[in-house]
């Protein structure tokens, strides 16, 4: 047998984390028994479905870098063969037209509330072998009414439920629309998905499914149920919580493989292990090792991961991603120095791609912003003479080398016998505008000859000015 699992969104939204971690966990399974991974868009719910949420879920999908053997499959596609299926259970007698009308359902649920009772349909047109008419009507499976629905669930365990708490669930709605449960269990059967792995909120569909599979006389796939995600505050995760969706992340500056590491340590372990290369989940990775308990996602863990992937990734690799950030700013990388080079001088100082490119611009422009602060702090009068002779002695260097530039700081902070910090800061706020950077010797070598003896050449002028001023 093929393991073939299946990833199953409904395009009414963002790709969100809980539905990254689940596609992550069943194309994980599928890629450690050698199996296939089918992408579905379930995309039945016309009034919410959009174009622009089946478009983020393939471009979610395609920088996660999860590929998927076939698909996308569209189930707005395969109307014929729900309309099919429907009708073979009304010719064997599976299913039955329902003509009852919103308000008698809404009369019975209520009824049911006052008296405490589970809200379900009861049966009313389930004997009375309606034809087809011009009234409005439903088609409802004739879900067996004795009995217990059993399957042990790969997270969960032995589940049990009894026929007799589940209704005649509704197949086809009065607008021809086939109903979740009913249009699922098609595709997986028509698609031969020998494990569905989905979210816990599905899992009181699942008996429901079973009874559907079995009127077919087809296999019913292995479930594996997850628990579901939720925020630091042990709420579900929505939008308050921050980046929801996984192009948010990808904006934040998360690296895919990094997310992809961080969501498959929420509710499934190794042991101890935390990194995880993409080859190492692939190899060990296995439903009995998710945990039944819910997962908290934690930001903090996750620009951790991420900075470990920045400062071990292979530097051009890390530096391809970072060009996304810079050209989403608009910065011409024409007029800097080679991003591998500021990934290897910014990749621990940063947590993020986005926060190292917001702090690597002053590289790429003519102008800079000076912090107010940094300027009151470093760029002092009592400077100014030291900063001048540094000045001029770069003005002579020959080979505009990080040896040679800090040669020249050591030299003036010799001369002056002041500690080279003393030197360092103000010159570094004078070519960068703040009072953090690389190393001093690094920042200047990446900043070129031209750049940094024009800003320090205007930072002079402006103490000059200060100086004068204060006197």
């Amino acid at each position: 047998m093929t393991v073939r699992t299946r990833f199953a969104p409904s395009p009414t939204g963002f790709l969100h984390v809980g539905g990254v971690r689940t596609a992550l966990f069943s194309w994980l399974y599928a890629k450690r028994h050698q199996g296939e991974f089918i992408l579905r868009i379930e995309d039945t719910d016309q009034e919410r479905s959009t174009k622009e949420s089946v478009q983020a879920i393939l471009d979610g999908m395609a920088w996660l870098g999860m590929d998927y053997a076939e698909g996308p499959y569209y189930q707005t596609e395969r109307y014929e063969r729900y309309n099919q299926v429907a009708q073979q259970f009304l010719d064997e007698g599976k299913a039955y037209r329902c003509e009852c009308s919103k308000e008698r359902l809404e009369a019975l649920r209520t009824e049911q509330l006052a008296a405490k009772e589970k809200p379900r349909y009861d049966g009313h047109c389930r004997d009375k072998n309606l034809p087809l008419s011009d009234k409005p009507f439903v088609i409802r499976f004739k879900n067996p009414d004795q009995g217990t629905v059993s399957f042990h669930d790969e997270v969960y365990g032995e589940i049990h439920v009894a026929n007799s708490e589940l209704d005649d669930l509704i197949l086809v709605r009065s607008d021809g629309h086939p109903t979740y449960n009913f249009a699922v269990v098609i595709d997986d059967i028509d698609m031969n998905i020998t494990h569905v792995i989905r979210g816990d909120d599905h899992i009181n569909n699942t008996p429901r499914q079973i009874n559907l599979f079995k009127a077919l006389n087809a296999s019913v796939p292995v479930f594996a149920h997850l628990p579901m995600i939720l925020g630091e505050d042990g709420k579900r995760l929505s939008k308050r919580h921050g980046a929801v969706s996984v192009l948010q992340f990808k904006e934040l500056g998360v690296l895919p493989h990094a997310l992809l590491n961080y969501l498959v340590r929420l509710g499934w372990s190794y042991g101890d292990q935390e990194i995880f290369s993409i080859n190492e989940m692939i190899e060990r990775f296995d439903l009995k090792n998710v945990s039944r308990g819910v997962s908290s996602f934690n930001y903090e863990k996750l620009y951790w991961l991420n900075q470990h992937y920045q400062k071990n990734d292979p530097v051009e690799a890390v530096a391809e991603s970072l060009r996304w950030h810079f050209e989403l700013a608009g910065i011409d990388l024409s007029n800097g120095p080679k991003l591998a080079d500021l990934v290897s001088i910014q990749a621990e100082r940063c947590k993020t791609l986005a926060e190292m490119c917001q702090m690597s611009l002053y590289f790429f422009t003519d102008s800079i912003e000076y912090d107010e602060a940094a300027v009151k702090k470093h760029l002092r009068p009592v400077i100014l003479e030291p900063l001048t002779a540094l000045y001029e002695q770069l003005q002579k260097v020959g080979s505009w080398e990080k040896d040679h530039l800090q040669e020249c700081i050591n030299d003036i902070s010799a001369q002056f016998d002041i500690n080279m910090g003393k030197i360092a800061q103000p010159l570094r706020v004078a070519v960068t505008g703040s009072s953090m950077s690389p190393s001093i010797d690094m920042t200047l070598t990446l900043l070129g000859r031209e750049r940094v003896l024009t800003r320090l050449k205007n930072a002079l002028e402006q103490l000059k000015l200060r100086a004068q001023a204060s006197s």
